[in-house]
């Protein structure tokens, strides 16, 4: 079964042409850019949506649909989250980046192999991604997610290293 991943949400029309103002993560412009389709879930499905065209202005897309060409017909989608295939997006990911949905849940070591929590969420205060670490005192912490701090991440094992830096995690 093909699993579709968030990229974007139809925040309003732009214009009478059925152009949508559509927000997306940031500092994922490139890749928004480089998409030909994307998928709206409609009821129980998945529906497909051909990009004609996107710009970029003020931090949002102003993206043209392939056979959208008036407000009424945009309407429908208004609010809509837009997804791609998982597929598409492991494809653009480079060597060092993951998906969110891969992280959480991931065990938290120290280099020593101590466990020391595990991964409930992952946010950006806009200059690095943080880890949100579940202590073993149930305590919530904030973990760069830069390579000085983060040392390792495997997948596979379920299991992120850090260099657990005085003061980081008790």
């Amino acid at each position: 079964m093909t699993k579709f991943v968030s990229v974007g949400k139809i925040l309003n029309f732009h214009g009478i042409q059925g152009e949508a103002k559509v927000g997306f993560t940031k500092n994922q412009a490139d890749f928004f850019c480089s998409l030909s389709e994307v998928f709206v879930k409609s009821e129980h499905e998945y529906k497909t949506l051909k990009i004609k065209s996107i710009r970029l202005h003020k931090n949002i897309a102003l993206v043209k649909f392939e056979g959208i060409n008036s407000i009424n017909e945009l309407m429908e989608y208004k609010g809509a989250f837009l997804y791609v295939e998982e597929n598409t997006i492991r494809e653009a990911l480079e060597e060092d980046e993951f998906l969110i949905d891969e992280l959480v849940s991931l065990e938290v070591f120290d280099q020593n192999g101590k466990k020391l929590g595990f991964v409930v969420g992952v946010s950006n205060n806009g200059a690095n991604d943080l880890l949100s670490v579940k202590t073993n005192s149930k305590q919530i912490v904030l973990v760069p997610f830069v390579k000085a701090i983060v040392t390792d991440v495997d997948i596979k094992e379920r299991k992120i290293t850090v260099n657990n830096i005085e003061g980081l995690i008790e």
